[in-house]
């Protein structure tokens, strides 16, 4: 059945279940609080969101520098259960916080940037762990299918969030989130066997064993900064980014504007959060491997960029919800279906320390660091300039336009990269 579905030899059908059931239980984990998140940030006040994002931003500068301490230290096997096993007890943590009623707006504040960090890290930390178990090639096949995984758990997350929040409220929702991280751990006891198997067939060592990347801290940092190549995956996800949160604080300040009730709020977030996976899910299990064997990672990168590009011009011509919401759901469709998969295919070619380090610092940082700066950007262009919906998707056609041109050149320097490993492996 999985063959019907996938291109998978018979060696790798383990770990691709695996690898499906781990990133299942993370965006299951994930999408069962993302709706309470949104709800958070309304009650902190849509006005405070540029500074909540700046916030999670400052963490972030603070959490990568320690990830990349441990990475340098402790083998795979230890490194990854303790990151899952640490936001574990933080949810439980908040699990209690949340019963103290003095201290309910704080502890609002401090989930929703605390989910921000939760969201990045964990998703980051999955991408760099695949990127280590599978080639450039099997990444084309498998990395689809994997992805769908995270789709289906996506899809699972909000419908018992927007089922169960009526009758429980949020915040009993945190230890089923805390319970999905503990079987995610056990998912990566199972790959590293497997990786294990795959060394005594002649795989890799250090990937096989998952051995510590060794190196310093801020290794991953200047091999961002360093490297043209990484630098354009950089401004690729800087554009993203910032385009999204554009959407993001304009829908939230819709929603806020036109629906009083916070459980109603919830449960449109997590039928939006619904939409955007069921049609994630379809594109990812008859599309994105299609899409990268007839079309390859150029034009699969430049998908996004290209649609955006459509959809901004639209909201400019059609400044409504409706349409803000409609185009908000495909874009993140076709985020999660092929240009995410296109961009972890970027990093496969690279040498292993920068799929941990520099890839973490580019998914964290970077990406949070994008995100606090559009926060600022749309504030000023709501609250100085006085800028409508229209006006703003206007201000965002330039980044979109940049965006294709980060694409297509990212796509043909990867093809020039990825060619003489090609031809060595083919030898």
């Amino acid at each position: 059945m999985l063959t019907s579905l996938v291109k998978v030899e018979p060696s790798e059908t383990r770990a691709v279940v695996w690898s499906f059931l781990y990133f299942f239980a993370l965006l299951s984990s994930y999408y069962i609080l993302r709706p309470v998140r949104e709800e958070m940030g309304i009650q902190a006040g849509i006005g405070n969101l540029a500074w909540l994002f700046t916030a999670t931003f400052c963490v972030m500068l603070a959490a990568v520098p320690l990830f990349g301490w441990l990475s340098a230290r402790l083998p795979r096997r230890t490194l990854l259960p303790l990151i899952y096993g640490f936001f574990g007890a933080n949810l439980v943590i908040f699990f209690v916080a949340f019963q103290i009623e003095s201290l309910r707006v704080q502890t609002a504040q401090a989930f929703f940037v605390w989910l921000s960090v939760f969201n990045l890290f964990v998703v980051s930390v999955f991408w760099s762990f695949m990127v280590d178990l599978y080639t450039e090639a099997q990444g084309k096949r498998l990395f689809g299918f994997i992805a769908a995984g995270g789709t289906t758990g996506a899809i699972v997350g909000p419908a018992i969030t927007a089922s169960v929040v009526k009758l429980t409220g949020p915040v009993p929702l945190l230890l089923i989130s805390a319970a999905l991280l503990g079987f995610a751990i056990f998912c990566i006891s199972r790959l590293n066997a497997w990786a294990a198997m795959e060394h005594r067939r002649g795989a890799s060592a250090a990937s096989a064993r998952g051995e510590p990347v060794g190196g310093s801290i801020w290794a991953g940092v200047r091999s961002a900064l360093g490297s043209p190549y990484l630098l354009g995956i950089c401004a690729y996800l800087l554009c993203y980014t910032v385009l999204s949160t554009l959407i993001y604080v304009e829908t939230l300040r819709l929603i806020a504007e036109a629906y009083d009730s916070p459980a109603t709020r919830t449960q449109l977030f997590a039928g939006m959060d619904l939409g955007v996976n069921a049609l994630t899910l379809v594109m990812q299990l008859t599309l994105t491997a299609r899409m990268f064997e007839r079309f390859g990672v150029t034009v699969t990168l430049a998908l996004l960029p290209a649609f955006a590009l459509i959809g901004f011009a639209a909201l400019a011509v059609v400044p409504l919800l409706a349409i803000l919401v409609i185009f908000g759901v495909i874009r993140r469709a076709g985020e999660f279906a092929l240009s995410k998969p296109a961009r972890e295919i970027l990093f496969t070619v690279l040498p292993r320390a920068e799929k941990y380090k520099a890839k973490n610092f580019i998914d964290t940082v970077v990406y949070r660091g994008g995100d606090a700066a559009s926060g600022w950007f749309s504030k000023a262009l709501r609250e100085q300039f006085g800028l409508t919906l229209s006006a703003v998707s206007c201000a965002a056609l330039p980044i979109a336009a940049a965006w294709v041109a980060v694409a297509l050149w990212l796509g043909r320097r990867h093809k020039n990269m990825a060619a003489p490993s090609s031809v060595s492996g083919a030898q």
